[in-house]
C-alpha cells in the first residue's frame, strides 16, 4: 500500500481528477484476483467520504498553491485495506455461587485490550455486570485459541467465549426448569415463563463450567473478509529547510462491530504513528561488507515519539459483518498501518510538488528539488 497508493494519486493527477473521487470510481466490487468470492462487507467509499467531510479535504488545492509563512501545506490521502479472519478458538467459562463468571483461554493479551473484549463478551451473554467477571489468559492448560496477530485475536476469541457462554447458559437455563432458547439474562437475574432467579442461585449447589470451541467452516472461502479504510493528512514542508510536520491525520474505518472504541481506537492511532515512522523516519542500514546492522538500537533507527506525533482523529463506521464471527466483528489491529505512509508522502507532494517514491522520505531525497520561493 505505500507504494501503490502513491501510484494512485499520480493516476489521478494525469486524469485531472481529484484523488478521493478517483478511488472511489475505481472501487472493486470484488477480489480481483476471486471474482467469484464477493467481499463479505466494503464501505470504503463511506469510509472515503466520511473521512474526506470530517477532514475538510474540500480546501485542499494544487501542489504548492496553500503557503503559511516561510511552509507549503498539502493534503493527502490513501485507501487502507488488512484481511480479517477468524480461526478456531476454545473457550471455559464457569459460573460460582456467588453470580462470579470466569472465563479461561490460552488466548494472550499483548496490550490490545483482549482482558477487556473478553469480560464484556462473557458479561453481555450471561446478563452481569463486567466487575462480576474474571479472565485468565495466557495458560497452556486452558482451552487452545489461535494467539495474538495477524489482526485475528479479537474475533476468534471473542468467538470461542461465545460458544462457552452458549452452553453455559442451556446450563443455567435448565437448573431453574426454563427453555434455555427463550430465557432472557440480564441485571444478574434469568427470567422466563413469568418468573425470575439470581443468576448466582444456578451455581448454589456446585460451580457450572462449560467449555466450547467455534468453529467457521468454509465462510473464509465463500467470502472475501477484509476491513477498510481512509487516511487523510495534512503536512507543512518548510521553504527553506525542507523539515516536514505532520500536522493532521485522521482515518475513517469500516470493521465490522466494534468491540469496545476506546481500546480500538488506541489500536488505530498506534498503527497510524508506525506508519508515520515508516514514511519518515525508520530506515535499516545493513553494512553488506561484514554483514551486520549499523542502526541496531533506537539510538540509530529512528521511531517517532509524542513529540512527533500530531492531532490524530479516528473513525469508526457502524457496520457489522453477519458473514464474520457470532459477533459481527473483526479485527482492527493492523488496518491502521496500511496505508498510512502512501497519505503522508501525497501531502509532501501537494505541498511542494516533489514525488518521493523511497521511503523514508528524508531531506536528501527532495532537498535540491523544493520549489524557489521568494522572501
Amino acid at each position: 500500500m505505500m507504494a501503490l497508493e502513491i501510484a494512485m494519486d499520480e493516476m489521478a493527477e494525469k486524469l485531472g481528477l481529484d484523488p478521493v473521487e478517483f478511488r472511489i470510481l475505481n472501487d472493486a466490487k470484488s477480489n480481483p484476483e476471486r471474482p467469484d468470492r464477493p467481499f463479505s462487507t466494503r464501505r470504503l467509499i463511506d469510509c472515503f467520504r466520511l473521512g474526506a467531510d470530517r477532514f475538510g479535504w474540500s480546501r485542499r488545492g494544487r501542489p504548492t498553491a496553500l503557503r503559511e509563512g516561510r511552509w507549503f501545506v498539502g493534503m493527502g490521502t490513501a485507501s487502507a485495506i488488512r484481511g480479517a479472519l477468524a480461526f478456531p478458538s476454545g473457550a471455559r467459562v464457569r459460573l460460582d455461587g456467588a453470580g462470579t463468571v470466569t472465563v479461561e483461554t490460552d488466548m494472550t493479551d499483548i496490550g490490545t485490550g483482549t482482558y477487556t473484549i473478553l469480560a464484556q463478551t462473557a458479561a453481555e451473554m450471561m446478563g452481569t455486570d463486567i466487575a462480576a467477571v474474571r479472565v485468565r489468559l495466557g495458560d497452556t492448560r486452558y482451552p487452545k485459541s489461535p494467539g495474538s496477530g495477524g489482526q485475528f485475536g479479537a474475533a476468534s476469541a471473542t468467538g470461542g467465549v461465545y460458544a462457552a457462554c452458549v452452553k453455559l447458559r442451556e446450563m443455567v437455563a435448565r437448573k431453574f426448569d426454563l427453555d434455555p432458547r427463550a430465557a432472557d439474562f440480564a441485571d444478574s437475574f434469568v427470567r422466563g415463563d413469568g418468573r425470575r432467579f439470581p443468576l448466582a442461585d444456578a451455581a448454589r449447589e456446585g460451580e457450572l463450567v462449560a467449555e466450547d470451541v467455534m468453529e467457521y467452516g468454509d465462510q473464509f472461502e465463500r467470502y472475501d473478509q477484509q476491513t477498510f479504510g481512509a487516511h487523510f493528512v495534512e503536512a507543512a514542508v518548510d521553504s527553506v529547510t525542507g523539515e516536514v510536520r505532520v500536522r493532521r491525520m485522521l482515518m475513517a474505518c469500516a470493521a465490522g462491530r466494534i468491540l469496545n472504541p476506546k481500546t480500538a481506537r488506541s489500536q488505530i492511532i498506534g498503527g497510524m504513528t508506525m506508519g508515520l515512522g515508516a514514511a519518515l523516519m525508520e530506515e535499516l542500514v545493513v553494512d553488506k561488507r561484514f554483514g551486520f546492522f549499523v542502526n541496531h538500537d533506537l539510538a540509530g533507527y529512528e521511531v517517532p515519539v509524542h513529540a512527533d506525533v500530531p492531532q490524530q482523529d479516528v473513525i469508526f463506521l457502524d457496520e457489522v459483518d453477519p458473514h464474520t464471527s457470532p459477533l459481527k466483528a473483526k479485527g482492527v489491529g493492523e488496518l491502521g498501518i496500511s496505508g498510512v505512509a502512501a497519505a503522508v508522502a501525497n501531502a509532501i507532494y501537494n505541498a511542494v510538488g516533489v514525488r518521493v517514491r523511497h521511503y523514508p522520505i528524508t531531506l536528501d531525497k527532495y532537498l535540491d528539488r523544493l520549489p524557489s520561493v521568494s522572501s
